[in-house]
């Protein structure tokens, strides 16, 4: 007996959809999908929740100076004339930031092999590239999602059946976070 289910599609398929499924789970909080792809989807996910709890304290924070253009009212740099040439002008300024430890970096390279990078687009900016903004999913399971399940052991997501689906009355289940 398998220790998966194939899903009736390939091996290159079969992982493409289970990333694209639990990426939109945590991303989205819930998705609707049929049983067996859903119990499929939550090992994997419930697997990435448990190695964010784990390793969501595990980094240190580190004050640094940066250089950062400084700016005007409108947002543009500001330049000033320096030997005849324009030069912008920067400022120094001190930023704190959180330094991963080994293990929690690990974590995060493993979380990043399953998770797809998603995207960002306002509903104004529909179809351009302006303003779209790519969203960290991994900062959002260390960030959100850890400190929720905390003191939980395991368990973190719930399918919830909802019935049969109408062309093929394959069950269809709702597959969310806790």
């Amino acid at each position: 007996m398998a220790g998966y289910r194939k899903l009736s599609r390939t091996a290159d398929q079969r992982k493409a959809l289970l990333r694209n499924q639990v990426t939109a789970l945590i991303y989205r909080g819930k998705i609707v999908t049929t049983e067996s792809k859903a119990k499929e989807v939550r090992k994997i996910a419930e697997g990435l929740i448990a190695l964010a709890v784990k390793e969501r304290d595990n980094y240190e924070t580190v004050t640094v100076t940066a250089k950062v253009a400084r700016k005007d009212k409108d947002g543009k740099r500001v330049k000033e004339v320096v030997d005849g040439k324009k030069v912008t002008v920067y400022d120094e300024v001190q930023k704190e930031i959180k330094k991963d430890k080994p293990s929690r970096l690990h974590a995060r390279r493993q979380m990043l092999k399953v998770l797809y990078p998603v995207k960002e687009v306002p509903a104004e900016a529909a179809g351009k590239k302006k303003n779209t903004k790519e969203i960290d999913l991994t900062a959002k399971l260390f960030d959100e999602i850890a400190p929720k399940y905390a003191d939980r052991n395991g368990g973190y997501t719930r399918i919830v059946k909802i019935g049969q689906r109408k062309g093929d009355a394959a069950m269809e289940v709702v597959l969310e976070l806790v």
